[in-house]
């Protein structure tokens, strides 16, 4: 079979996955997108509770958009910020019911490889298609050949666990019955009752940490006893809550200056430098949390863990891929976002070049080509497959050229102060913490906030 009949296979069809098959069918390139949910934007759908901080404008791909005209599609306003269900209801499932059969559900990849070629074999190897495997929500085993692949399957489904190590902490997969890594939709009553009351502990440090807070605060003003411990691998210092002001991107600054509302009127109380090792149970069954160095914080009867995101590379293990060794993300991509590096927000645009692997041919984008670094904008996807596809299509003055200018966060710091709880403030921001301690931040007793008071952006 001619390589060049072939479909490029995407994977994933969430928000870069269908940008990405846009892309290509404006492009003339067949396109076949494997999704392994019920329905576009599965992982999406599973945060619709959240707003994003980013406007419509921002979160609609320019060659969706055309495909999406041509049906008489009602464009969102571009200044509204919309939530994650907004997100996929009036815009990703439409754009997928466009592409129609190019997008089938219920189909979870689990290989990828070169026919007739595991990764040992170098003889004839570019010349072959790829070949994926997939399992359909039926039990069913399939497999697709393809010209090329492009991986956008994210990262939703591979949380980073509490342990400061990267491994789950002693004891907290036996402790699951008390513990959640999504920010819970505290508006459903059900959720709500999990929490309201009760001492919940928030581990992490960016903006859905910060979304938490935020919500916890809300919910305490009315249910009394309702408070968090907000758990900081760091020391608070001036980039603490995000770019405020100097965000470029208003609502995801609001979302730093929400958390620290609820902290400064005491709904929250912050424990820093504090390095998860294990968790214990209470004779009340409520969970203990232990420290590296030995501290054991008062129980608590719920924790959510907000520490990241990672990439399920196991279904690429045949394929060659160039990935950093810390950030798992593509090597040429890797320094442009290395928090050990730096923790300035802004990465300029990049395309194809940086997301491309000793294997010709596979692409990693979206969010699953920042490894584990944080901070990623849809606007960025966007512009990697608007590059990835002109490559693949051939049309390389396309695919080199930088359309996209990114807005700044307003955060920036030193090497390695997204995690040191020793490092020094400065000022450009970073960390400060003497000693690891417990830190009331406040004025004494609660304040009520006003209704509207505390943005409820979110920072997916």
């Amino acid at each position: 079979m001619s390589e060049q009949r072939l479909p490029v296979v995407v994977i994933g069809a969430g928000p870069t996955g269908l940008a990405a098959a846009a892309h290509l069918v404006e492009r003339g390139i067949e396109p076949l997108v494997l999704e392994a949910g019920p329905a576009a934007a599965a992982a999406v759908r599973e945060w619709r509770h959240v707003r994003l901080f980013s406007t419509w404008g921002e979160l609609i791909d320019p060659a969706a958009d055309k495909l999406l005209a041509l049906t008489g599609w009602s464009k969102p306003d571009a200044t509204d910020y919309p939530t994650g269900g907004d997100w996929a209801e009036r815009y990703l499932q439409p754009l997928a019911d466009v592409l129609g059969r190019r997008v089938r559900y219920g189909t979870r990849v689990t290989g990828v490889s070169r026919t007739g070629r595991d990764r040992i074999v170098d003889a004839d190897r570019e010349s072959q298609p790829f070949v994926v495997h997939a399992t359909t929500s039926d039990g069913d085993e399939e497999r697709f050949f393809a010209r090329a692949v492009i991986d956008a399957s994210g990262t939703w489904n591979t949380p980073s666990p509490a342990g400061a190590s990267g491994l789950a902490a002693l004891g907290e997969k036996a402790a699951a019955d008390r513990i959640t890594y999504r920010v819970p939709d505290l508006k459903d009553p059900a959720v709500r009752a999990r929490y309201a009351g009760k001492r919940t502990a928030v581990i992490g440090s960016g903006a859905s940490a910060f979304t938490a807070l935020a919500t916890l605060a809300d919910v305490a003003q009315d249910e009394p006893g309702t408070h968090a411990v907000w758990v900081l691998r760091r020391g608070i210092g001036g980039d603490t809550f995000g770019g405020g002001e100097s965000d470029q991107l208003p609502a995801r600054g609001a979302l730093g200056q929400a958390a620290k509302a609820a902290v400064d009127k005491g709904y929250a109380d912050a424990v820093t430098g504090f390095r998860t090792e294990a968790f214990d149970r209470a004779e009340d069954g409520r969970l203990v949390m232990v420290g590296e160095d030995g501290r054991r914080l008062d129980p608590v009867d719920e924790v959510i863990v907000l520490t990241g995101l990672r990439p399920d590379l196991s279904f690429l293990s045949e394929i060659r891929l160039g990935l950093d060794e810390r950030l798992q993300a593509p090597v040429e991509l890797a320094p442009l976002i290395d928090p050990n590096q730096h923790s300035c927000g802004t990465v300029y645009p990049h395309g194809h070049q940086e997301l491309s692997h000793p294997e010709a041919g596979i692409y990693l984008v979206g969010m699953k080509s920042y490894g584990r670094a944080p901070t990623f904008l849809a606007m960025t996807g966007y512009e990697q497959v608007r590059s990835v596809t002109a490559a693949i299509a051939g049309d390389l003055e396309s695919a080199d050229r930088v359309e996209l200018t990114l807005p700044e966060t307003g955060v920036c710091g030193g090497a390695g102060l997204f995690d040191d709880p020793a490092a020094e403030q400065s000022d450009g921001g970073g960390c400060c913490a003497p000693a690891p301690q417990l830190v009331p931040i406040g004025i004494g007793a609660p304040v009520t906030v006003a209704a509207g008071e505390a943005p409820s952006t979110g920072g997916c």
